[in-house]
């Protein structure tokens, strides 16, 4: 009883943390977004604030999203699983029908319905995991077998992939592919169809940067920096210029002057710079010991997790935000070649930031159940999949 009782306790102080965590990256991103979109909403929106409410308002949207799927039951969720995938689908389908996709920086990435405009590519982020954790989980008897097993998950993943793919997003397509292979390697796919798929995935997807001429240029711009100083190159160039003068305590909140016209994009994709710039070596510290903490949390979540899905599904929500939030520091530090990865909690824009409370949200709900069934019954363990014989 002692054991059952301390282990309760961890788990309860790993959620309170993990909460505490999301707050202190949520803020952090909110603060750091208001200094470096300030300038430039005032120069093109006429309002320094444009940004910064909007984003409050998509916080608090995400807030809500993200206490609604911390509690919310698993097992009522993975019923309407199916439903979230048609509808991720066919939204991402409507961003290539004239009229309601728009175009944007020469991808088709958005739906617009009046003043509101959505991504869905960043629901597919979420949705994607969600469903291969549940079918993984169902099919964990049959991972073996080739056809009723292995080949499910990867067609309904490849289908996305192109889906993203032909929005013009190649970055994204590959960020989600990436984050399933690693639910796949997890749910102990054979290794000989994991690294079947690797040896395909790999030489396929860098033949795919050659059919796009931007690719191409920042992959040259990447291999040789001067270049294209002042075209391919320049976006990143400042970027890293900006981190550069940063120093040790950075120039101060609100200090920062690259942010004023010298960095396209500073208020989203390349936010990072900014918050450097004004935080120093010592903001560097405190980015990367709360990422740190999140992933440590959300993983020590899957391992101590009751049930396959609900291992998969943690692990798949951590790797996701934690990836991103390094993926896009790499590029933005010129440690990668440029790509339209936002960072998560701090980039403008209400699509990202509400995918990102989402996912942590589904992590807090599995760390708390955690909590709660310590030394009780399983999670999850008397739900019923007879209404589902044929599966999807």
């Amino acid at each position: 009883m002692y054991h059952f009782d301390a282990q309760r306790a961890q788990d309860t102080r790993t959620v309170h943390l993990f909460y505490f965590c999301v707050i202190l990256l949520l803020g952090t991103g909110l603060v750091t977004l208001y200094s470096a979109s300030f300038a430039f909403a005032a120069r093109f929106f006429h309002d320094g604030n444009y940004f910064i409410i909007r984003q409050l308002i998509f916080a608090g949207i995400g807030v809500l999203a993200f206490f609604v799927f911390s509690r919310i039951k698993l097992e009522t969720l993975r019923k309407f699983i199916l439903p979230f995938v048609i509808v991720a689908a066919f939204l991402c389908i409507l961003t290539m029908v004239p009229g309601i996709g728009i175009e944007r920086y020469g991808a088709s990435r958005w739906i617009e319905i009046g003043s509101l405009s959505y991504q869905p590519s960043e629901m597919v982020k979420f949705i994607l995991p969600l469903y291969l954790a549940h079918l993984l989980d169902k099919k964990a008897s049959s991972l073996e077998r080739f056809s009723s097993g292995f080949l499910p998950p990867v067609v309904v993943t490849g289908f996305f992939f192109a889906l993203i793919y032909m929005q013009n997003n190649f970055s994204t397509a590959v960020f989600i592919l990436f984050n399933a292979m690693i639910i796949f390697f997890l749910a102990g796919m054979r290794f000989r169809y994991f690294f079947t798929a690797v040896a395909l995935i790999v030489p396929i997807s860098a033949l795919l940067i050659f059919t796009k001429e931007h690719r191409v240029r920042r992959l040259v711009s990447f291999l040789r920096p001067e270049w294209d100083p002042m075209g391919a190159g320049f976006q990143v160039n400042a970027s890293r210029d900006a981190i550069v003068s940063s120093g040790f305590f950075g120039k101060g909140i609100g200090e920062g002057t690259r942010k004023v016209g010298s960095i396209p994009e500073i208020h989203s994709d390349f936010i990072f710079s900014a918050y450097v710039e004004e935080t120093g070596f010592i903001g560097i510290l405190l980015f990367f010991a709360l990422f740190v903490v999140f992933a440590v949390l959300g993983y020590r979540a899957a391992m101590n997790s009751k049930t396959v899905f609900g291992r998969l599904l943690a692990a798949g929500m951590t790797t996701m935000i934690a990836s991103q939030a390094l993926l896009n520091t790499a590029v933005v530090s010129g440690a990668l070649p440029a790509t339209g990865i936002p960072l998560p909690f701090f980039s403008a824009g209400g699509s990202s930031l509400i995918t990102t409370l989402i996912c942590a949200g589904l992590i807090s709900n599995i760390a708390r159940k955690n909590g709660l069934n310590t030394g009780g019954s399983p999670v999850d363990t008397n739900y019923d999949y007879s209404e589902e014989k044929n599966g999807y």
